[in-house]
């Protein structure tokens, strides 16, 4: 069963109404369903799918190519094809496919072309010369690897102007999310929680739930378990996406597993410089979807210069603080007993992991707290470091629109307490905000409320989990 995705496929059924040949790029980390949406768009319509091989240390161009051309003998019904090089085999494809209605989806592009440093140059010229001559044609391009197609198609000058839609595929909404339980109503909002602060978004995760079974046991299925999906999924990931360079970007998402840094602090922590080398690790991370830089409202409406990086996947933090550590025991089947809210440091931990359900819902919150899309300026976390003028202060959301700031606090505890007033307070204190500017406390928390947290009407919104289960976003 196909869920969610409605955006996205709204883009591509848009797409194919053309009248021209044109070329779809679609990236995102590895199991957010890329190929999963380019093979449902490519349903009922003639779809020539082809994908590269997985890195190995021994694997050679000429195996991409033997590979290409066994996987064009089975769709078009021939014994395998033999290819000297790239342009040979594109060349063919472009032969085959010259006329009607045809999608041609070159998935895991960044292996297929990993041998081959001319790959996508030899693309660009048949593309040019054959491939869109046929106006019916559709190529999509796919990878895991973002930054290779950020660098060798997107940013590519002899791509340049060629790409006419781009989907970089996030993480499903909570709403979306939601539907892998299926009709079972009476589950409650904090066996989700508990699921999807461990999976995020990620549908190849969520897949994997049994609504019959409790949060527990699905957790400790999938992530404490011998062969559980999880529990080697993390080196799985980083080895096809970053080779040989794996232990690098691990180190790094290590150190802002406990929370949001800026750039110098996590330089510092790894003990590294501030170069250019570095810089590009950082981005390289975004690209794949694994961390987020969030930028500071100035109030002035302008973004500021300060910014901090936060782990945005939430399976990379919860397999860092609780796999990882515990993997040998894991093995030997010492953890078949656990109590999730025994582990150390539990509801710190999920705090953070809630934090980031939000951040990566925002489209929901800004529907909840019904704020026109138009009149938002800024949506993220907020820090200010203390100077000569303004106190040290971090908040968990900020959203800014023309006339209103939204300070929103993240909250998660088995009753949250009537203290959150007074802590939200404060940090609206330390705010500089202009007087003609309303401040809106907002409260997304999971859990009970305190009776003063109600009673009090300190917030002018209290948005829960469930909320965000049953709020769709916008398309």
């Amino acid at each position: 069963m196909f869920i969610g995705r409605e955006r996205e496929l709204e883009q591509l059924r848009e797409f194919k109404k053309r009248r021209v040949a044109g070329i779809v790029v679609c990236s995102g980390r590895r199991r957010i369903g890329k190929s999963t949406l380019i093979e449902h768009f490519g349903e009922k319509t003639r779809f020539l799918e082809f994908y590269g091989l997985a890195p190995r240390e021994e694997l050679t161009n000429h195996d991409q190519l033997a590979h290409f051309g066994e996987l064009m003998g089975l769709r078009f019904g021939v014994p395998s094809m033999k290819f000297d090089n790239w342009t040979q085999a594109f060349n063919t494809l472009a032969g085959l496919t010259s006329e009607g209605r045809v999608i041609i989806f070159l998935d895991e592009i960044s292996w297929m072309a990993g041998r081959e440093k001319d790959f996508a140059a030899k693309l660009k010229g048949v593309w040019d010369t054959k491939f869109k001559k046929n106006k019916e044609l559709i190529l999509v391009l796919c990878g895991s690897v973002s930054s290779w197609i950020q660098e060798n198609i997107l940013n590519d000058k002899g791509f340049m102007g060629r790409v006419s839609l781009t989907i970089n595929l996030e993480e499903m909404p909570l709403y979306d999310a939601n539907k892998f339980w299926g009709n079972r109503q009476k589950i409650s909002s904090y066996e989700k929680f508990k699921i999807l602060n461990v999976t995020g978004g990620v549908p190849r995760y969520l897949e994997e739930i049994q609504p019959e079974q409790t949060a527990e046991q699905n957790i400790k299925r999938m992530c404490f378990s011998k062969g559980g999906i999880l529990v080697e999924e993390f080196h799985k990931i980083f080895r096809d996406i970053f080779e040989s360079r794996a232990e690098d970007y691990k180190e790094i998402v290590k150190v802002i597993a406990n929370g949001s840094l800026q750039l110098g602090e996590i330089c510092t922590r790894l003990g590294v410089k501030q170069t250019g080398g570095f810089c590009k690790k950082m981005s390289v991370l975004q690209q794949s979807g694994f961390i987020a830089r969030d930028f500071v409202w100035n109030g002035n409406h302008k973004r500021s210069n300060l910014s901090k990086y936060r782990l945005k996947d939430n399976y990379l933090r919860f397999y860092l603080k609780y796999i990882e550590p515990k993997k040998e025991l894991i093995e030997q089947g010492f953890y078949h007993d656990l109590h999730l809210e025994e582990l150390t440091e539990w509801y710190t931990i999920m705090g953070l992991q809630f934090e980031n359900l939000v951040l990566n819902n925002l489209s929901s919150i800004q529907r909840l707290l019904q704020i026109s899309p138009a009149s938002v300026l800024s949506a993220s976390s907020y820090f200010q470091n203390k100077t000569l003028r303004k106190e040290s202060c971090q908040i968990d959301l900020l959203i800014q629109t023309r006339h209103s700031i939204y300070v929103c606090e993240i909250k998660f505890c088995k009753k949250n307490p009537e203290t959150v007033i007074e802590d939200v307070r404060e940090k609206i204190r330390k705010l500089k905000i202009s007087k003609m500017v309303s401040v809106r406390p907002v409260l997304i928390y999971q859990g009970e409320l305190s009776s003063k947290i109600k009673t009090e009407n300190f917030f002018t919104h209290l948005i829960s989990f469930e909320d965000l289960l049953n709020q769709k976003g916008c398309l």
